[in-house]
């Protein structure tokens, strides 16, 4: 129904932000990170929006992007994943970061996110594995998702990632940098070239 809305700030909190259209102000609930570029009341601003349509209720979700809507509207497809539970996983992680902890099954740091259940966040990434990737322009780490993505659950790969996460790393990190590796290596290897990779970021 709205597109996008554009006006001048009147309002906002931790959860949403009042954006005034020829008199006209409308809530939007969003993440922290369209927050962080909208908080300043006065300055125009446009919103890409989506409209949550409820018994009770009319509830709209504004966002800086229209990265960021998109991956809002492929998170709210999960099975069990809300309206304001998809903002909270946003509010916690850019469409990339998720995009990546997504391909390395990077179940831990999606639960950082408000609501968020290892139940739930199991199933975004079985839900999402091929689905979000495709469906949004994610050229700033696709070579990162491409590597996480060939770490299989078995074998050196999946060993040297385990290995890595037990001294400190994320899943997601370890992915990446095994990922980026020839699969044909020892896990002994792998771990020692992943290190050198990981100290250099």
């Amino acid at each position: 129904m709205f597109y996008s809305i554009t006006g001048n700030v009147v309002y906002f909190d931790a959860q949403c932000v009042a954006i005034d259209c020829n008199g006209v102000a409308f809530k939007c609930f969003a993440t922290t990170n369209t927050l962080k570029n909208v908080a300043k009341t006065g300055e125009k601003v446009t919103l890409f929006t989506y409209l949550n349509v409820k018994e009770d209720a009319l509830d709209l979700y504004g966002f800086y992007t229209q990265q960021e809507l998109e991956c809002y509207k492929i998170l709210i497809s999960v099975s069990g994943v809300g309206a304001k539970m998809a903002l909270a996983v946003l509010s916690e992680m850019t469409p990339e970061q998720l995009a990546l902890s997504i391909a390395a099954g990077d179940t831990k740091a999606i639960t950082r996110a408000n609501g968020v259940g290892n139940k739930i966040a199991q199933r975004i990434v079985l839900e999402l594995k091929d689905k979000l990737a495709k469906g949004l322009d994610l050229q700033s780490v696709g070579t990162d998702i491409a590597a996480a993505s060939t770490v299989s659950a078995s074998g050196n790969a999946s060993e040297a990632v385990s290995a890595l996460t037990m001294l400190g790393y994320s899943q997601s990190e370890a992915a990446v940098a095994v990922g980026k590796l020839s699969q044909d290596l020892s896990v002994e290897d792998m771990i020692k070239q992943a290190l050198k990779q990981l100290s250099m970021i």
